[in-house]
């Protein structure tokens, strides 16, 4: 089954906004690929999102399309005319490994993340958070697919979170593992790999020390 894919560009929203208001003052920006694909496919020439999702009739053709869309959105930070400043801008992609299942080449999307890193991240000092998804199938898959393109992501990125379950099997305590990989801007190695058990609750999630968690104290 596909996860549909959508881009959510923020400038500046703080907690306790309104995400509907914040996106009718053009502080949040937001393409959805499931609803703004249809007219892509159709190739509708007045559909608003066919040159952003242009890939899915070419995905050979790359994700040019797709990056001016960044591109565009990320403008319009800065001061605006009522007064109010913004802050530097944060790209959420949700995910980005549904590319792969439509014909996009691991080398194409690296290329978009590293050309959206240079416009968000150094030309206006933005962040960027991605979502990427690896099946166990992908395990073992060192020549394309999701496992290529999360070593390639984590070589572009300065934080790393690898979530996945428990090795050993469910747990009502632990939940789940997340590993974590950081480095400081400019740095070339990583500081070394810390690990952390989390259980999910109905409204957040806490994070502990292996071998600290109710089940094992």
């Amino acid at each position: 089954m596909h996860h549909s894919s959508f881009i959510i560009i923020c400038l500046s929203i703080y907690v306790g906004v309104s995400l509907a208001q914040a996106r009718e003052k053009g502080q949040l920006v937001f393409l959805e690929g499931l609803k703004d694909s249809i007219g892509a496919i159709l190739q509708e020439e007045s559909s608003q999102g066919t040159q952003h999702l242009s890939y899915l009739r070419s995905p050979g053709a790359g994700l040019k399309g797709l990056f001016r869309f960044v591109e565009t959105s990320v403008s319009q930070n800065g001061a605006r005319d009522d007064g109010e400043s913004w802050g530097p801008p944060v790209l959420l992609i949700d995910d980005l490994s549904v590319l792969l299942s439509l014909g996009v080449t691991v080398g194409a999307i690296l290329d978009f993340t590293l050309y959206c890193q240079a416009t968000v991240c150094t030309e206006l000092q933005g962040n960027m958070v991605i979502l990427v998804r690896c099946e166990e199938e992908d395990v073992d898959d060192d020549e394309e697919g999701a496992n290529l393109l999360q070593r390639g992501l984590v070589h572009q990125c300065n934080l790393a979170l690898h979530v996945e379950g428990l090795p050993t099997g469910y747990c009502r305590d632990i939940h789940g593992q997340m590993q974590v990989w950081w480095r400081q801007s400019g740095e070339t190695m990583y500081n070394p790999r810390k690990i952390f058990h989390f259980k999910v609750h109905d409204k957040g999630a806490s994070f502990f020390a292996r071998g600290t968690s109710s089940a094992v104290l």
